[in-house]
């Protein structure tokens, strides 16, 4: 039996700015909403799958998450991923100041969710990454080719925890 996926991704900034002068208080306000919905399915705004875990590294550790065929959801079934359609990824506030996440595309078999090769974002404690897309064919995922994302703990001192939560189609 297939998994029945929908999924609703927010992302609203609600700010206010403003300086006083001696007659008047200039302000801008900002109201943006990001909001993309997926259905379930295969193509444009729609996913069939999504996985997610909290992860531990140990100092100076560095792991490899295999979007085609190690993953499980959990119904048990494993995922092959085909399309990444989102990435979250959020570096524990509790982690050490000295230890970042940095998720990068790796040499080899690198899903291109970064322009190039060793290239990604470095999340220091409390930090945060999203990526996500409504196009039909996302970030293509395919198997020994395009299909790790590289997960390493920037220091040698103490362990990092992460949140991540990838989604897309199988």
């Amino acid at each position: 039996m297939a998994e029945a996926v929908s999924l609703q991704v927010v992302l609203k900034l609600i700010g206010v700015m403003t300086q006083t002068t001696d007659l008047s208080s200039p302000g801008d306000s900002l109201n943006r909403d990001y909001t993309l919905t997926f259905g379930n399915g295969t193509g444009a705004s729609q996913l069939n799958m999504w996985w997610h875990d909290q992860r531990t590294l140990g100092a100076s550790a560095t792991e490899d998450l295999d979007l085609a065929g190690s993953l499980t959801s959990v119904f048990g079934t494993t995922i092959t991923f085909t399309s990444l359609k989102g990435i979250v990824v959020y570096a524990a506030a509790a982690n050490n100041a000295a230890n970042n996440v940095n998720v990068t595309r790796p040499a080899a078999a690198g899903v291109t969710l970064f322009t190039a090769v060793s290239s990604g974002v470095s999340l220091e404690a409390g930090a945060a990454f999203m990526y996500m897309t409504p196009a039909a064919n996302g970030k293509t995922v395919t198997g020994t080719t395009a299909d790790l994302i590289t997960f390493t703990n920037s220091a040698g001192t103490n362990s990092v925890t992460y949140d991540v939560f990838l989604f897309g189609e199988v």
